[in-house]
């Protein structure tokens, strides 16, 4: 049973690699994205023309944008796009599905656009222009709508470039001919047009190759928290000193504003002050993304550096450990009740976590810890596949967020992952004992703990005996130390 685009398709890993592309896990999104930036900074002449291209796309927009309100089926038409979910990237905590560029994402842009871009391919601060400045404005933007967009607009890219691929080494009872219904925008007609591929096939849709080079994780290179977070660096990339005066006193003034005199100022205090002077000052945003344009070289090692501990976590280690595993126990044949099974598979993934290795999954090289939650959420989504029951996200039902939901009819048992670092473990749990003392047919949950070091487990077990949930077969802990396991050479 395939679980990556090289064992789906019978393609050695390397092969893959060589190519350039990332072996993509055709169960579950990988928390990864591309970065505009990348294709800025990137010596790649097509790469450039990408970025060119997007460039061209903003600058149509903002032409509407300066001609006046637009009508909910234009907005729709050049700024709603849905999630390329055949990249198998994004934030999906289930399969490869997401939300995309709705109405409400595609209103803040077209407000901005006219102010936000508005010397676009005449830029006197900056090198060049960059999608990413919308999302420095405005918090209604963030980086899975950036690359969403991107995305939607290299879309006649990554299916030639996947469909190059198909070509070389893919079976030819593996590839189907595909329509792109927006593939590529007319401007002439002002309107997106479709265009016929031959992709790599498999479960009813076409999967989507990514190169490696323009990815990256957590964030984009240009992104508001950063702006936000190093606000004291950017004054000093201003070369006119009255400008300067004017910032650093406007930001002392939005901060005293802001500031209890009994107490030192805390950074959110210093963020909220700083945003406030960014709304000012707009042109500080120029000098910000200069200064990011000045150690391009540092987005292109970092991403880099990121992406390969992605492969490492959810591809060569989850290969190694996880999949051999699998394969020799017919794991995925089991069956019975939502509760029961959901209670096999997280014994599983403790099995693997504690006793098989899998611990190396949440380590990097130099043997520190990840330490994400949506590590772990990924991996236990992986031990559901091919499960006969509906293993989805949980919606929000005022008690909070669910991260799975195994279901049967009307039968159905929520599963929930938590670090054992999280500042709000306590108050979580103490919830989780609220709801088990509801009555007997309230819904079953479990709570997955994971703690990476002896004192962590410490504070878990100190939280269970207050709450008197210690030993409790709900709450389910997950001992993912490095110090209390076999050495590396005889855990390989």
């Amino acid at each position: 049973m395939g679980t990556f685009f090289s064992d789906t398709f019978g393609v050695d890993p390397s092969v893959v690699e060589k190519y350039g592309a990332f072996d993509v896990s055709l169960i579950n999104d990988l928390p990864l994205f591309i970065d505009p930036f990348l294709l800025f900074h990137s010596e790649s002449d097509e790469y450039q023309a990408l970025h060119r291209q997007i460039i061209d796309y903003l600058v149509f927009l903002r032409e509407r944008a300066i001609e006046g309100p637009l009508s909910d089926g234009d907005l729709t038409n050049w700024y709603c796009f849905p999630e390329v979910k055949q990249n198998w990237f994004g934030f999906s905590l289930v399969g490869n599905g997401g939300s995309g560029l709705g109405i409400n994402f595609a209103r803040e842009l077209h407000a901005n656009l006219h102010v936000v871009f508005v010397n676009f391919g005449e830029e006197k601060i900056t090198e060049g222009s960059h999608l990413e400045k919308v999302c420095l404005v405005s918090n209604g933007v963030g980086r899975d709508n950036i690359s969403d967009f991107v995305t939607n607009l290299i879309q006649d890219f990554l299916c030639q470039y996947t469909e190059r691929f198909a070509a070389q080494f893919l079976d030819a009872r593996h590839v189907r001919e595909v329509t792109i219904s927006r593939a590529v925008f007319n401007y002439t007609t002002q309107t997106w047009q479709r265009k016929t591929y031959k992709l790599p096939w498999i479960r009813g849709d076409f999967v989507l190759l990514t190169p490696r080079a323009m990815l990256t994780r957590d964030d984009t290179w240009i992104n508001r928290a950063d702006l936000l977070g190093r606000f004291d660096e950017i004054p000093t990339a201003i070369p006119d000193a009255a400008l300067r005066a004017a910032v650093s006193n406007y930001f002392d003034l939005a901060l005293r504003q802001r500031v209890n005199p009994r107490r030192p100022p805390t950074q959110k205090d210093k963020t909220s002050a700083a945003a406030s002077t960014v709304r000012q000052f707009p042109e500080l945003i120029d000098y910000y993304i200069k200064l990011k344009e000045m150690h391009g070289e540092d987005a292109v090692d970092l991403s880099a550096e990121k992406v390969l501990q992605a492969e490492i976590q959810f591809s060569r280690r989850l290969k190694e450990i996880l999949q051999p595993l699998l394969a020799e126990t017919e794991f995925y044949k089991i069956a019975g009740g939502t509760y029961a099974e959901a209670h096999t598979r997280v014994a599983y993934l403790k099995h693997v976590i504690e006793d098989n290795a899998g611990w190396r999954i949440f380590y990097d090289d130099d043997g520190k810890p990840f330490k994400r939650e949506n590590d772990l959420q990924i991996l236990y989504r992986l031990v559901w596949f091919g499960t006969p029951l509906d293993v989805g996200q949980e919606a929000n039902d005022g008690r909070g967020p669910v991260d799975f939901k195994a279901s049967r009819g009307r039968h159905k048992t929520l599963v929930e992952m938590k670090l054992a670092s999280n500042t709000k473990l306590e108050a979580n749990l103490r919830k989780q004992v609220e709801i088990y003392q509801i009555s007997a047919d309230a819904e079953r949950g479990l709570k997955v703990i994971i703690f990476f070091s002896y004192q962590e487990s410490q504070k878990v077990d100190r939280i269970l005996k207050k709450l008197g949930l210690r030993g409790h077969k709900d709450v389910i802990l997950i001992d993912a130390r490095s110090d209390n396991k076999p050495s590396a050479s005889r855990a390989k």
